[in-house]
């Protein structure tokens, strides 16, 4: 435990120091500051002492100077335990410093306001960053506060301890102070350097099994500085590369619906999507769609699980994983009775679909943003004579959500709000449709379809009609837009161009 009796205060962003520095003092704690800092406090009758009384030197070169002076450093980097380094201390009248709480000029913040080079130079922080990096350093002998956001647990801990803080506290600040250093330094280079230049940190938080294959390794991991959505996994067994891409894809898909819906996956592709306004019945319909490939699946919801819901996915035959916002305790005592079933619970106002995404190959690393891209129906255009109906339009919406994440060519055929079809990563788009529509006329015959990029052919058109497509949602874009509205014409197809096209490898 270190006994803190001296506070360095010097930050640029003042919101909730004063109170910080109100509870410190009580706790006898003397407080040094700089120019600004120190003023604030003297306003709120909170005693201070100035940096150049401590070191008798006045800041200079406009403040580009103030706190870096031998008896600064030398307070902050002494081994307390030491006794050459005590008796150094003496002898030149160096005070130790037990605590350096800093915030930096916020250089990065101030590049989007378009600054010049000179004027944007000034944000560059030396003395702050130089204390930080020293405070860390010397962490079992300094607290190192380096984020106003750790104020509230170091004052408590501060507080509960009567002035004590534990090893464990600071090496994590030490820890937090290093890595803000690294990045303020990243950001810096970052401006220097014309190429654009991408530094990213990873934190493991689980070593899996395996990767797609028993050869090779995987685990899972979380981008430092950036949201990441945590989720309890209930019961059932350990989670495994494939079951997390699957899910990534359960997640997306679902969250596309604002009524009740339910998505079964396969190798990361939908092969059932219903909604209602029961979440059992969504999962009827998901589940109609191909019960085949459901075999083994994995299921998401974006309601609440019920004991209905549940027993009805029981029944359906054996499902990997099932992931939810929430569940009954009806439903998880149904879904106790299968003790491998993965029961994973995430909060669906936590999950943000702006990731990045990340493909590794021979030529390096490609990264994109993720496909945000919402339905907009006031952007959608009816191309052909034919307009579609109000249930073709509802289909059309639904069927459009779905094919945003089948792997593509990619194509959906969906009747009345049911998912009739999926025809997904085919070389071809005429052989994507010959999957999606591979039922009976019979269910297809009235349906809808929708195609995540252009036809550049009128061969998909022909198939489709003869399959019972009447209307058609895509992209457009090709040179043979034209033949193929023409050829939509001479079927009576009612054909939309949405504008986006929604490829997904």
């Amino acid at each position: 435990m270190l006994k803190v009796r001296r506070a360095l205060i010097s930050v640029w962003d003042k919101k909730g120091i004063g109170d910080f520095a109100k509870r410190i003092s009580k706790l006898n704690i003397e407080i040094v500051s700089t120019g600004k800092t120190a003023k604030l406090f003297r306003q709120n009758n909170i005693a201070v002492s100035e940096v150049s009384s401590l070191t008798e030197f006045p800041e200079i070169l406009s403040g580009r100077v103030k706190t870096l002076h031998p008896k600064v450093f030398g307070g902050i980097l002494a081994n307390k335990k030491h006794p050459l380094h005590i008796e150094e201390m003496r002898s030149l009248n160096i005070i130790p410093i037990d605590m350096v709480v800093v915030n930096l000029y916020p250089f990065a913040a101030k590049l989007k306001d378009k600054l010049t080079t000179d004027e944007i130079l000034e944000y560059i922080d030396i003395g702050g960053h130089s204390l930080l990096r020293a405070a860390a350093k010397n962490y079992k002998n300094v607290v190192c506060i380096s984020s106003r956001e750790q104020y509230k647990s170091v004052i408590e801990e501060l507080e509960k301890n009567k002035g004590f803080i534990s090893q464990e506290t600071l090496r994590d600040l030490a820890a937090a102070a290093f890595y803000l250093a690294k990045e303020y330094d990243n950001d810096i280079y970052g401006y220097f350097n014309p190429r654009k230049v991408v530094t990213w940190d990873w934190e493991k938080l689980a070593n899996l099994r395996y990767g797609e294959n028993p050869h090779q390794k995987a685990g899972l991991y979380r981008l430092l500085r950036s949201p990441s959505v945590k989720f309890e996994q209930i019961q059932g067994k350990e989670l495994s590369y494939n079951n997390f891409m699957d899910l990534d894809t359960a997640l997306c898909c679902v969250k596309e619906f604002s009524d009740p819906a339910a998505v079964i996956v396969k190798h990361s592709t939908p092969c059932g999507v219903g909604t209602d306004k029961k979440l059992v019945n969504a999962y009827k319909k998901a589940y109609s769609a191909d019960p085949l490939s459901s075999f083994g699946g994995i299921v998401g919801f974006n309601r609440k699980v019920d004991k209905f819901t549940a027993q009805a996915l029981l029944k359906s035959g054996f499902k990997e994983c099932v992931i939810a916002p929430a569940y009954s305790k009806e439903a998880l005592k149904y879904f106790a009775e299968k003790k491998n079933l993965r029961i994973i619970e995430i909060d669906f106002s936590k999950i943000s679909l702006g990731f990045k995404g990340v493909r590794a190959g021979v030529f390096g690393y490609l990264i994109q943003d993720s496909d945000t891209q919402v339905v907009d129906k006031s952007k959608f255009k009816v191309v052909t004579e034919k307009k579609p109906t109000q249930s073709q339009m509802k289909d059309l919406v639904f069927a459009w959500k779905v094919v945003k994440h089948v792997k593509s060519n990619a194509i959906v055929a969906v009747k009345n709000g049911n998912l009739l079809g999926i025809g997904g990563g085919q070389p071809s788009r005429v052989g994507a449709v010959k999957i999606a529509l591979g039922k009976s006329s019979a269910l297809i015959k009235g349906a809808v379809l929708a195609s995540d990029a252009f036809f550049p052919k009128e061969d998909s058109i022909k198939l489709a009609y003869r399959k019972g497509i009447r209307a058609i949602i895509c992209p457009g874009g090709s040179i043979k837009d034209q033949e193929v509205i023409d050829c939509c014409n001479k079927y009576g197809i009612a054909m939309i161009f949405t504008g986006i096209r929604h490829f997904r490898h």
